[in-house]
């Protein structure tokens, strides 16, 4: 119950956010950086994420999938928005550890909420870092002693229109990395290299 109204103020701050400033930009924005019109300036995409494992966490964990749906709230025209980012990840633990059988290592269940800014060095081609929380959904199932982690997630990546209207592909390249779930336990650690590929509108 405690968690859930974590999950839920957070997700209505960020939605009030990109309200409040789908409303201060009402004029329609031609972005000439990724030769893709907007309707109000905000781009939405969502997504498919994917990635592997790293560090001590890759030695429970062989790879994650999930989805994200994200918003891009201009700040300077058509070269830098801020970002905010809501998800699902599913980190699949590995199965018969030490050749035992049955012996299986529970999923991480992650829900992602994470706020940061998207940059546009060359046209299409961004980087972007954003920072938040990270939710584990199934902490007695895993066998930690917390259900909150900060997560920070540095990422490169292109995006290109597919259509006149303004709906665009991003695909992106991240490292994502979280604090300890369990107090001393660097294992507890989430660090992953993923991959987002999302539609646009």
């Amino acid at each position: 119950m405690k968690n859930s109204f974590k999950i839920s103020a957070l997700v209505l701050a960020f939605a009030g956010l990109a309200f409040g400033a789908k409303a201060q930009t009402s004029t329609p924005t031609t972005t000439t950086t990724t030769s893709t019109t907007t309707n109000n300036g905000i781009r939405y995409s969502i997504g498919v994420d994917a990635g592997i494992p790293l560090g001590n966490f890759k030695d429970n964990y062989k790879w994650n999938l999930g989805g994200s749906v994200q918003a891009d709230i201009p700040v300077i025209s058509n070269q830098l928005f801020v970002t905010v980012n809501a998800g699902y990840n599913n980190i699949f633990g590995k199965k018969n550890i030490g050749g035992v059988q049955g012996a299986d290592v529970t999923n991480f269940q992650l829900i992602p909420v994470k706020a940061g800014l998207k940059y546009f060095i060359i046209p299409n081609f961004y980087v972007q870092g954003e920072a938040g929380a990270a939710f584990l959904l199934n902490k007695k199932d895993v066998g930690v002693n917390k259900s909150t982690a900060f997560v920070y997630a540095p990422q490169v990546g292109v995006q290109f229109p597919i259509s006149a209207n303004g709906n665009f592909i991003d695909a992106g390249i991240r490292y994502e990395a979280t604090t300890k779930y369990a107090t001393g336990v660097d294992q507890s650690k989430v660090s992953f290299l993923g991959l987002r590929v999302a539609y646009g509108f």
